[in-house]
């Protein structure tokens, strides 16, 4: 790397840097969650508006190739893996907490009639236009029933703590909720991956051993069954291989830097995904739920760390870099994502209202977890980044998809802030003979 490439470098690092935490910073005064305006300074410093009135000096900053580009596709990647890798750290908490009926209503009202009607929205529609090079029917598919069901764990989280009803039962069941969805959904969209990296011309790992007939069907089962068996293996076992890995004694790498430790954990979890044919991504969502298991005191300062670092400089970076390439002023299709956008949130809101009203929840309390479980922020972009790098969506939908994500995290806190601000309770509590009480949950903090 050259003098010149050195200082081209950094600068970016530093402009990426100083963009995403001023308007991050800027959204929260603003009661609108971080992501977004990480998001938002991507988009600024992208050809939506800078890289368009000032192209010389954006392309000297931001190159399309060399050096540079490698170094912020690197960030990029490893922004997306250390997300996932906290979002699973996350869920610890979150699956014996009560509420049970009600949680298993929202779930499957959220997950499964909208990411069936999603299939059969596109199995009407014309596609075309909105797949991307290695898409196929079924990757594609999948793709789009997530999107019309996924919810985000951190934007509605961060949401619900801003408000101050972070600990109360309605804030339970939507995080308990959200994170069941998004580990059903992050194993479907692993096989949507895997099943576009079949459509390349060079396939990598046991695929490639394999090397399946791909119109035999055999591609859809070895991936569904790959992931499926990838995730209940590792979440049996890995808990309990790593609970020894900390007590022997030659565990050399563990005692004298447990950070270390889970990093390295990450990235062989993730490498012996890819080796499968299954995203990197999935391996460390699920490093990031055995690491949570741990009870260690220095497992726990070190995880806290990870974030730490991770929420400074990598994830708001991801977050940058998916804006920046996104082109509004080229690529947005205004009116099919009016269309997509009403589809989507009105399929995923009455879904779920009718799962909290199954359950035993009033209209009331309905209406507000479909407004908070349509939120899809982080996860939302995650999916458009990803397959969007895999070529299974194209630059427009792409666009839609990351637009979606971020207008729906926005309606869903002025939901849930002007309900909170009212005085109105956002779930009745219950009385001991079961019946809905009107009374509101008290916030934690103003």
């Amino acid at each position: 790397m050259t003098g010149e490439q050195t200082a081209q470098m950094l600068t970016a690092l530093a402009v990426l840097l100083v963009a995403v935490h001023v308007m991050g910073n800027a959204f929260v005064r603003m009661r609108q969650p971080r992501v977004i305006g990480e998001f938002v300074a991507g988009l600024l410093l992208g050809p939506t508006l800078l890289s368009a009135l000032f192209p010389e000096a954006m392309a000297w900053i931001f190159p399309d190739s060399g050096p540079v580009a490698a170094v912020l596709g690197a960030v990029y990647q490893l922004g997306l893996l250390l997300l996932m890798y906290c979002s699973g750290a996350e869920i610890r908490s979150l699956f014996d907490r009560g509420e049970r009926r009600t949680i298993v209503g929202v779930i499957l009202g959220g997950i499964l009639v909208p990411f069936l009607l999603g299939l059969l929205l596109i199995s009407i529609i014309d596609a075309g236009t909105l797949r991307g090079p290695n898409a196929n029917p079924e990757s594609f598919a999948i793709v789009f029933g997530i999107a019309i069901a996924i919810t985000s764990i951190p934007v509605i989280s961060r949401i619900l703590f801003d408000l101050g009803v972070i600990g109360t039962s309605f804030s339970r069941i939507v995080l308990g909720a959200a994170v069941a969805e998004d580990v059903v959904l992050y194993v479907a969209l692993a096989v949507a991956l895997g099943l576009a990296e079949s459509n390349q011309s060079s396939p990598f790992g046991l695929p490639a051993v394999l090397s399946p007939d791909p119109a035999s069907g055999w591609n859809i089962a070895y991936h569904v069954a790959a992931e499926t068996a990838f995730l209940g293996i590792t979440l049996l076992l890995g808990p309990r291989l790593l609970r020894r890995t900390l007590s022997v004694r030659p565990n050399f790498l563990g005692r004298v830097d447990p950070l270390a430790l889970q990093l390295a954990l990450m990235f062989a979890v993730s490498a012996l995904c890819v080796v499968l044919g299954i995203a990197p991504m999935l391996g460390a969502f699920v490093s990031g739920i055995i690491v949570g298991t741990a009870k260690s005191e220095a497992v726990i300062q070190s995880r806290e760390s990870i974030k730490r670092f991770s929420f400074a400089f990598f994830i708001p970076c991801y977050f940058a870099l998916v804006g920046f390439q996104l082109d509004l002023l080229h690529d947005f299709d205004v009116l099919f994502f009016a269309g997509f956008l009403f589809f989507a949130t009105a399929v995923k809101g009455a879904s779920v209202y009718v799962g909290a009203r199954l359950a035993g929840e009033r209209h009331p309390t309905a209406l507000n977890l479909a407004a908070a479980m349509n939120a899809r922020g982080g996860p939302g972009i995650v999916l458009a980044s990803t397959a969007f790098g895999a070529g299974i969506v194209s630059r427009s939908f792409f666009a839609s998809l990351v637009m979606l994500s971020i207008v729906t995290s926005v309606l869903a806190g002025i939901w849930l802030n002007r309900i909170v601000r009212s005085g109105r309770p956002l779930r009745e509590e219950r009385t001991a003979d079961g019946a809905n009480e009107a009374r509101a949950e008290t916030p934690l903090m103003s």
